[in-house]
């Protein structure tokens, strides 16, 4: 669906029944409403109670995997409903972080290719999630990419698609719906808490970095209902991801081997979303025996309704591969 633009500045358990019904039913807006509602920050009756605990070890889920297009993954989400697992990465060719042309590759978990869908012009694939619906998935991206300072693009908007194999969307495709959840954000990203139905994005606003929640099916309304809005705290590193389970939110930071030698500076940060505060921080040596190795996306996977929280990691030289890693144990 075609929207006007948006002005923007140069720079727990899934609810398979009737939640899920619900929330199908809801028209989805051209483009949401800039200004969000702000609820008080109390706590959601749906929110999943306590936290992973980040020193446990983790366990592989897929080990050195190909995707679809030959570039390093950048993120992930789980589609815990079907099975199914959603890598983006850039699009094979010169010029695609720039422009911000991506390759989104669906995966079963084992790591067999499913399909495909190309991206273009929607930004650097920080972070995305999955919204199972019925018999279908919906990824949620940042859209509307505008290079930053370093020629890489970065999102300004959200959006919400289904996914179909082989379809290349544009910024301006009708299966497309955009979001703007706050106004004039920029390096805009989000993830799905599958435990709550919130969105929680990440966005850049007043020189800083923050993470704001907001009920799933408000912002599908065209009405973003805030619940939480927390600074990022400085200081981590380079941001890979995040993921979010009940009331607190997971950050992966880190470089690659070739810029932080092993056992590399990949830490995971857990923050609770009420508060802001940082409540751990541990470092990952997870796929340590990986060539190059670089954190890559972080997602929640649900088992019998056991969550999951998984981080990627990327390697190379040679072919561009893909891991996956999660740790169950919770506080």
């Amino acid at each position: 669906m075609t929207i006007p633009p948006f002005p923007v500045t140069r720079r727990g358990l899934l609810k398979a029944g009737a939640a899920v019904a619900a929330a199908t039913t809801l028209a989805p807006p051209q483009t949401a409403s800039a200004a969000a509602t702000t609820l008080a920050p109390a706590r959601a009756a749906s929110a999943a109670e306590g936290r992973f605990e980040l020193t446990a070890p983790s366990t592989s889920l897929i080990w050195r995997k190909a995707l679809y297009d030959e570039t390093v993954m950048q993120s992930f989400a789980i589609d815990s409903a079907h099975g199914h697992l959603y890598t983006v990465q850039l699009k094979n060719g010169a010029g695609s972080d720039a422009a911000g042309h991506l390759c989104l590759t669906k995966l079963d978990l084992s790591g067999t290719i499913l399909g495909h869908m190309y991206l273009m012009g929607f930004g650097h694939g920080v972070q995305i999630g999955v919204e199972p619906s019925g018999s279908a998935a919906y990824l949620w991206t940042e859209t509307d990419g505008v290079p930053n300072s370093e020629g890489s693009s970065r999102g300004t908007r959200l959006c919400r698609f289904r996914f179909a194999d082989g379809q290349t969307l544009t910024t301006s495709s009708a299966a497309l719906t955009t979001y703007a959840p706050i106004a004039g954000a920029t390096n805009t990203t989000c993830t799905i808490d599958p435990s709550t139905d919130r969105l929680v994005m990440r966005y850049r606003a007043g020189g800083s970095f923050r993470l704001a929640a907001f009920t799933l099916a408000s912002v599908k309304a065209g009405a973003p209902q805030q619940v939480y809005d927390i600074a990022q705290p400085g200081g981590l590193g380079t941001f890979q991801g995040y993921a979010a389970y009940g009331d607190f939110v997971y950050l992966l930071t880190g470089d690659s081997y070739d810029i932080s030698p092993p056992p590399g500076n990949t830490y995971l940060t857990c923050l609770d979303l009420r508060t802001g505060e940082q409540v751990q921080r541990a470092r990952s040596v997870a796929g340590k025996s990986l060539d190059f190795r670089e954190p890559e996306g972080m997602g929640i996977q649900l088992v019998s309704g056991a969550p999951r929280l998984c981080l990627g990691l990327a390697s190379e030289p040679g072919p561009r591969l893909a891991s996956i890693f999660y740790k169950s144990a919770f506080v």
